[in-house]
């Protein structure tokens, strides 16, 4: 496993990382990955409800929390009331300790704001999280899915209050590279990094859905998060990367997660697993190096299927407010 620091940041983190967002469900997937060496664990107060969280609090029990990077986020409902969702001061706060006691920890180590709330002034957000910080619940903070302007925006607020802005999660794939026109760019001038999500395009990029079958148990089979994509001809497309990654000696799984860690402003992959054994799969993408011709070839094949259009913001399909007990 390699590790790399978090845009201008000292803060180190595994190249490839583990997130729980669908398949946590699976304790035997954080074994997995402490093994490969992963230390960077990604998560969210509002993913099932909080169960999400409850599952790395329970995993991490017996390991040594000083050697894991641990990130969780807010902004997603969490609650039927009016204050349970979006990034005021709030929400923020109350979701925070709520993510603190889930996860057993006394500190999150990067706290995220996974989308921009349009109705709750920045200041107001990042006065509530320097707070937090000050309290030593919070190391670092990060963002999600956020504009150029929109970073730009956290970065003076971050600056005015103290607050240790290092990280952005785009959605960042082969298919997907809507970040490279504008918040990469941005990101790399105010010292931010970036936490690659969705690198496996819900499953599509490993060729599982190539002959266009939803298995019982796969992505697509849960809420509709990767059926957008399941068409012939992109799948088509997709099937041929595997002749590339055969010759790059890689599974395909493997072949995307490297290819997002060639951008040199990803710190870090963020990848999720159904069973221990694509863990320590992915896990090997770790310091894969790709050649001009691979790169080349993926560009060749994937074609008019990439999206780059920096106005766009990818979002999972909406979800129901979960009940809090």
């Amino acid at each position: 496993m390699e590790y790399r620091r978090v845009g201008a940041s000292g803060l180190a983190v595994s190249d490839i990382a583990y997130g729980n967002w669908l398949t946590h469900h699976e304790p035997g997937c954080v074994a997995a990955a402490l093994d490969a060496g992963i230390t960077t664990f990604h998560t969210a107060a509002a993913w099932d409800g909080g169960a999400a969280e409850e599952a790395y609090g329970a995993a991490f029990s017996g390991a040594l929390r000083d050697e894991l990077v641990l990130c969780t986020g807010v902004f997603w409902p969490e609650g039927p009331g009016p204050n349970a969702a979006g990034l005021s001061r709030k929400h923020v706060i109350a979701s925070c300790e709520g993510s603190l006691r889930r996860l057993r920890t006394d500190h999150i180590d990067v706290y995220q704001l996974l989308r921009f709330d349009f109705r709750t002034p920045v200041a107001e957000t990042f006065l509530a999280l320097s707070d937090l910080v000050r309290q030593g619940k919070v190391r670092y903070v990060g963002t999600s899915e956020w504009t150029a302007e929109q970073l730009l925006q956290a970065h003076e607020a971050a600056q005015r209050y103290d607050v240790p802005l290092i990280a952005n999660q785009p959605h960042y794939s082969m298919l997907w590279r809507v970040a490279e026109a504008q918040v990469m760019p941005v990101c790399d001038r105010i010292g931010v990094g970036q936490f690659a999500s969705v690198p496996l395009a819900q499953g599509v990029l490993t060729g599982k859905y190539h002959d266009g079958r939803i298995q019982a148990g796969s992505r697509a089979a849960g809420p509709a998060y990767a059926r957008p994509l399941l068409m012939p001809e992109l799948l088509e497309r997709v099937e041929l990367l595997r002749g590339v990654a055969d010759d790059a000696g890689l599974t395909m799984a493997q072949l995307a997660l490297a290819w997002t860690l060639q951008h040199e402003g990803v710190a870090a992959t963020v990848a999720g697993a159904s069973t221990p054994e694509q863990v320590t799969e992915n896990a090997k993408a770790s310091g894969v190096r790709l050649d001009l011709d691979v790169l080349t070839r993926i560009d060749h094949l994937l074609g008019s299927f990439v999206q780059t259009d920096p106005r766009l913001v990818w979002s999972p399909p909406a979800q129901p407010a979960p009940a809090r007990t």
